[in-house]
């Protein structure tokens, strides 16, 4: 039976405890106010010479926790030499953050003798000084002025364009305008131009406009314009159609088109930009950048021309393009980094960087994110270990690790910049070396997984349904992408982890089919799945419209025809996924609990079909990645999975073959005690005396045999990574996915690398 048993999440009980008595240490450290409400407070600046202070004050009843102040300086004036705080300083505006001894004033106090105080460069007095988004002084935020102007540049049958005068700002920035038909908005925009939609012909409308600060404050209405649309009677000729319709540039996820201008009797009000017969965007001008695509997908572009009257041309010539893949010019190097690495394995983000292989891969997935059993949403913010039983149908229910992802702080040892944790960051822990170690590696992206072996039992009931996917997919999004985690032992806020993830990483163990014992399973699994990636995709890209980032979204994906007929609908799938990681590993197993195939060894990773394999389904990497071909998903889409450890047996005869394929007595022991049968790699090779490795020529797999009646180990090594680098390429392939990194000293990374330059 083919299984995915390596990804289960089973700490030592003494790396446990130990974790355990780090956050008691820390829970006695921290303030007993410091969960206090937040409220109001006043800042008072005062200045001695060249150096400024605030003294921060609370006049409210309750403690306030959790404050920064931020100001503006004259151009070329700078701040440094903090005391009792930090500073962050970018062009004009500074924010000071308190040190943690005064991060919380307490009722009817101030922080006094403690106060923020800093060197400024020219003596002068901040503007623009804000405390928890309120005036420093205390005084009422002055709402931004009307637009002035408003006027309409064009019309048509249905829509109407506007556009007026910058407004003047007041206490904040200006965020944006709110549009208004009549009394009803109609739209907001961040410019000062708008265009309503969905009006009736030859009929007058009312328009006004207000401003809108950052806060949400608005300003009065500005003069109402009267607007007439136009009388489709009037003109029924439709423009001519664009011509030469082009491509002139693209990404992974965008296309760049030209065209030829239309002509029209009465003018031309817009072009209507479709992909593969439906409208994605429309502009105004000749050129359109059309975003939200799949990478390595071909798609088809048609352009219309629509008058001022809505009569629509015939379409342009149509264009194909197929987009660049997700790695360009190159090839994707795929590595998980386990959560609980840091302490049975003593891996840490930091070994990613010492052992050379951060430079090497493209991708990081972080394993696991869990759901919520309770809300079907991502869960995040617990700490619980889990049992030991993998049996236990219940392992995963509300298990986490708050305290390794973000909450632990982290010795200079242990840090990827050398420079260690205090214990009174928002961000600790690993999602802290992450953010250092893509500091240093700028290129590398860096997803969250979800699910795994014990944490796919809920994705059933949360793809289940339109408002469950809606709910789990922002909640993901919330967390892991916007950053919002959940308060941990004084870690964890709103924002504190935005920027560490580019994306999210599905691994559902298995929609359809078979998984961790007490998994749901519904026979819908396969048109939810898909329609639950789609979700993704749409919500993800919802988000670049603010930011300007691609997020990607890729999945774990079966080795097992069966597995990905149960629950894989491909070509659906491949229009919202970036890369199909492809299991690659464990094609056979003993399993820690003799579960498996306890009674015959088996290559666990080998390129071909091994022809003395005597199950009756022959795993391989050519049978695994033969679906996915045959649906039609690009190549450039597709990773294969490596194995940076080992499954082995015991008790094992040689039958002339050194111990393949032949009787065995149950797994080998292991390199933890709770995970028989499987070993690191570097682990492995070091601690198994007398397993002399051998190369199956024919298969292209690696193995190694301590002798009859011993240990007889599968796995992969420098010479079968190079093999299998040899044939991703020569298939086409976008490159490899690693499971997982702590396994390997840099040997098997460098042997990858090496293999697909």
């Amino acid at each position: 039976m083919h299984r995915h048993a390596a990804r289960s999440r089973l700490t030592p009980l003494r790396a446990l405890l130990t974790s355990l008595a780090l956050l008691l240490a820390l829970a006695t450290a921290v303030p007993a106010h410091a969960t206090a409400a937040a409220g109001k407070l006043i800042a008072t600046f005062s200045l001695s010479g060249t150096t400024g202070k605030y003294v921060v004050k609370n006049p409210g009843t309750a403690a306030v926790t959790g404050w920064t102040i931020t100001f503006d300086l004259p151009a070329g004036v700078t701040a440094s030499n903090p005391q009792n705080a930090t500073i962050a300083q970018s062009g004009r505006s500074v924010t000071v953050t308190p040190a943690y001894y005064i991060n919380t004033v307490q009722p009817g106090r101030d922080t006094e003798p403690y106060s923020p105080a800093f060197t400024l460069s020219s003596a002068t007095t901040p503007t623009s000084c804000r405390i928890l988004d309120e005036n420093c002084d205390g005084s009422a935020d002055t709402p931004p002025g009307a637009p002035g102007g408003l006027r309409s540049p064009a019309k048509t049958t249905k829509s109407v364009s506007l556009a007026w005068n910058a407004a003047t700002p007041g206490s904040l920035p200006i965020a944006g305008y709110e549009v208004y038909n009549g009394t009803t908005l109609a739209t907001s925009v961040t410019g000062t131009t708008a265009t309503v939609t969905g009006l009736t012909p030859n009929t007058e409308y009312s328009f006004t406009v207000k401003t809108k600060d950052r806060k949400g404050n608005l300003s009065p209405a500005s003069d109402a314009l009267k607007v007439k649309t136009n009388n489709p009677s009037d003109d029924t000729t439709p423009p001519s159609a664009p011509g030469d319709l082009r491509s002139t540039g693209k990404t992974s996820a965008s296309v760049d088109l030209a065209w030829n201008a239309s002509t029209d009797n009465s003018g031309i009000a817009s072009y209507d930009v479709l992909v593969d017969g439906t409208v994605a965007t429309s502009v105004t001008g000749t050129t359109a950048t059309v975003t939200g695509l799949a990478p390595s997908t071909a798609y088809t572009f048609t352009v219309k021309a629509r008058d001022l009257y809505d009569n629509l041309s015939a379409a342009s010539n149509a264009v194909k393009v197929t987009t660049s893949d997700v790695v360009e010019n190159g090839y994707a190097r795929v590595g998980y980094f386990v959560q609980w690495g840091i302490y049975g394995r003593q891996y840490f983000v930091r070994n990613l960087d010492t052992t050379g292989n951060a430079a090497k891969l493209t991708h990081i997935n972080y394993a696991f994110g869990n759901i919520d059993p309770t809300n079907l949403t991502c869960l995040q913010g617990v700490t619980r270990g889990t049992t030991q039983n993998p049996q236990d149908p219940n392992q995963g229910d509300g298990a986490g690790d708050a305290d390794a992802d973000y909450g632990r702080p982290m010795a200079a040892s242990q840090s990827v910049d050398g420079v260690g944790d205090t214990g009174w960051e928002k961000l600790r822990g690993n999602f802290n070396q992450l953010k250092k170690l893509k500091a240093k590696y700028p290129k590398l992206k860096v997803l969250m997984s979800i699910g795994g072996w014990t944490y796919s039992k809920y994705f059933s009931d949360v793809a289940a349904a339109d408002a469950s996917r809606k709910k789990f997919v922002a909640s993901c999004i919330d967390t892991y992408i916007k950053g919002n985690l959940p308060a941990y032992n004084g870690a964890g806020g709103p924002g504190t982890a935005e920027g560490i993830f580019d994306g999210l990483d599905i691994d559902w163990e298995w929609p359809g089919a078979e998984g961790h014992a007490g998994n749901h399973i519904s026979t819908n699994d396969k048109a939810n799945l898909a329609l639950l990636l789609a979700e993704f995709r749409k919500q993800l890209d919802a988000l670049t419209t603010t930011t300007g980032k691609r997020y990607q979204l890729t999945a774990f994906t079966p080795a097992d025809p069966a597995k990905v007929s149960a629950g894989w609908d491909l070509a659906q799938d491949a229009k919202s996924l970036d890369i199909f990681n492809v299991q690659g590993y464990d094609f056979h197993g003993a399993g820690s609990d003799n579960s498996w195939e306890p009674n015959r060894t088996g290559h666990q990773g080998n390129i071909n079909t091994d022809t003395d394999d005597p199950y009756s389904f022959h795993f391989s990497d050519e049978n695994a990645i033969a679906p996915y071909l045959t649906a039609g998903v690009s190549p450039r889409k597709l990773t294969i999975g490596l194995a940076y450890y080992g499954r082995g047996w015991q008790g094992v005869t040689d039958g002339g073959k050194y111990g393949e394929w032949q009787a065995a007595k149950g797994a080998a022991p292991g390199q933890f005690q709770e995970e028989a049968g499987t070993r690191g790699y570097s682990n492995l090779v070091a601690s198994v005396p007398g397993c002399t490795v051998r190369h199956d020529e024919q298969a292209v797999a690696t193995f190694c045999f301590t002798g009859d009646g011993g240990q007889w180990w599968t796995f992969d090594d420098a010479w079968s990574i190079g093999k299998k680098a040899a044939w991703l390429r020569s298939k086409g392939l976008l490159g490899a996915m690693v499971w997982e990194m702590s396994g390997d000293t840099g040997v098997l990374t460098t042997a990858l690398d090496n293999g697909l330059k």
